[in-house]
């Protein structure tokens, strides 16, 4: 389940940081009567009664008028991404913000001055999207089947962890009844040696290797091409992943990351489906936009590359789904563009949901 992002609009000095501060009962933000204290977006993950698991975004002022109030601006208009959910302060004092939060369809909540905490936690429940239930392995498992997860452990996965989408995947499997089974790429024969799994789910940067271990009747997917159908659009990944071959040399492609990390000489953003697609198109040009960074203007982009977005919420990959779609941008993920690079993506099965036809 994600965490229900709840952001906090207003102008400047309207309580923005001390109703945030009063919320989670700490000083998360600084207070304070000078204008413009809280210049960056805020975050703090809370857990609130009636509202479960959240992440509070306390954001500067929409009116800041100080030498740097149209970058403050610019900062906190981009929390719209990834809110499911906006308290406004003084809505009559940001009427612009008004119009992109309909525009956006973001639920809205004025506070209203004096209001106690609890009141307003209660109108936020009542406000707050629902969420649809959602499997990651969609129709792709039923109780009782065996699934064998690939999962490569190179200097790129985290030390003593597994991978958020593996833990996901892996307590999914267990909740729905089904036999999992861990390995590495290096002792995949020895798996398959013992089981005869139903599904294959594995780490989209082996899916060449993993592929040509399987027999063709066992069905293969990966944990990006999961989260690719429960976060983002996978058909229009799919799309998107065919511009690969209309690249060439000088084509310029935005590889978006939802979070930020010190990338590795094994990173598969930065370093392996850069040298892929060279190799495939010629000397193109790659950007990287990390953590809640990306661009304003898309139009010099060939092709975006999203990340799995294991720790970005579906809110903020349907964001940049839509910015892309406006720019008439291409947009695929890792595991779709490795999967097309890798030649395979015809074989790769894609998790409709129960109850859908896809």
């Amino acid at each position: 389940m994600e965490r229900l992002h709840i952001a906090f609009f207003g102008p400047v000095n309207s309580g923005k940081s001390t109703l945030v501060n009063a919320i989670c009962g700490q000083e998360v933000s600084m207070v304070s009567s000078i204008p413009g204290t809280t210049t960056d977006p805020v975050r703090k993950n809370a857990e609130i009664p009636g509202l479960g698991a959240c992440l509070l975004i306390d954001t500067a002022g929409l009116d800041d008028a100080g030498l740097l109030g149209p970058e403050r601006r610019r900062r906190t208009l981009a929390v719209l991404d990834e809110a499911d959910i906006a308290v406004v302060l003084e809505p009559a004092g940001v009427p612009e913000l008004m119009k992109d939060l309909k525009a956006a369809g973001i639920p809205s909540v004025p506070y209203r001055r004096g209001e106690s905490v609890e009141s307003l936690i209660q109108r936020l429940a009542e406000a707050a999207p629902k969420e649809e239930k959602r499997f990651l392995t969609g129709r792709l498992v039923k109780p009782g089947d065996c699934v064998l997860l690939v999962m490569p452990q190179d200097s790129e996965a985290p030390k003593g962890r597994l991978i958020l989408p593996q833990v996901q995947v892996l307590r999914e499997l267990l909740d729905r009844g089904c036999n999992a089974l861990c390995c590495t790429p290096d002792s995949l024969q020895a798996a398959l040696g013992r089981v005869r799994p139903d599904l294959v789910i594995t780490d989209s940067q082996v899916f060449g290797p993993v592929n040509r271990a399987l027999s063709p009747d066992i069905p293969l997917t990966s944990f990006s091409v999961l989260l690719a159908a429960s976060k983002g659009d996978i058909g229009l990944f799919a799309e998107g992943a065919g511009a690969i071959d209309r690249l060439q040399p000088g084509s310029r492609i935005l590889i978006a990351e939802a979070c930020t990390h010190v990338p590795d000489t094994e990173d598969i953003g930065r370093v392996k489906i850069p040298a892929l697609l060279r190799k495939r198109a010629g000397d193109i040009q790659v950007d990287v936009a990390a953590g809640n960074d990306f661009p304003e203007d898309l139009s010099p982009y060939s092709l975006i590359i999203h990340c799995g977005a294991c720790v970005a919420t579906r809110t903020l990959v349907q964001a940049r789904i839509k910015k892309a779609l406006r720019a008439g941008v291409p947009i695929t993920n890792y595991g779709m563009a490795l999967a097309k690079l890798t030649g395979i993506l015809d074989r790769l099965e894609i998790p409709g949901q129960a109850g859908d036809d896809s």
